[in-house]
């Protein structure tokens, strides 16, 4: 039982280590504000919360039990992080509201004799 504990506290640090990278390659290579908005707020969120899970699963395995910084940690991020987004957006289309993203383009309604 143990091993498998082990493997699946491997598991979510490859996880949460993989989605790190691919919201810092977000950060740096999306080509404007609004599109790098995503990378940190969505991929790097989701990297924490598995690499936090994995430190509560190994704090559980070394029979310390729940640590209440981690859960903490875990739950302030998850309500900051879509807090300071949508804050930083909003910012942003306050200060150069011509460069707002374009809307989505309407869906092509069909016709009732299709």
């Amino acid at each position: 039982m143990n091993m498998a504990l082990e493997i699946i506290v491997v598991a979510m640090l490859a996880v949460g280590s993989f989605f790190m990278l691919v919201g810092s390659l977000g950060l740096v290579k999306l080509s404007e504000f609004y599109k790098r908005l995503h990378g940190p707020t969505k991929a790097s969120t989701l990297g924490v919360g598995c690499i936090l899970l994995a430190s509560i699963g190994a704090h559980a395995m070394a029979g310390e039990g729940l640590d209440l910084r981690e859960l903490l940690i875990t739950a302030f991020l998850f309500i900051t992080a879509p807090v300071g987004a949508h804050m930083m957006a909003r910012a942003a289309l306050a200060i150069r509201p011509q460069d707002h993203p374009d809307p989505p383009a309407p869906a092509i309604e069909k016709d009732a004799n299709d």
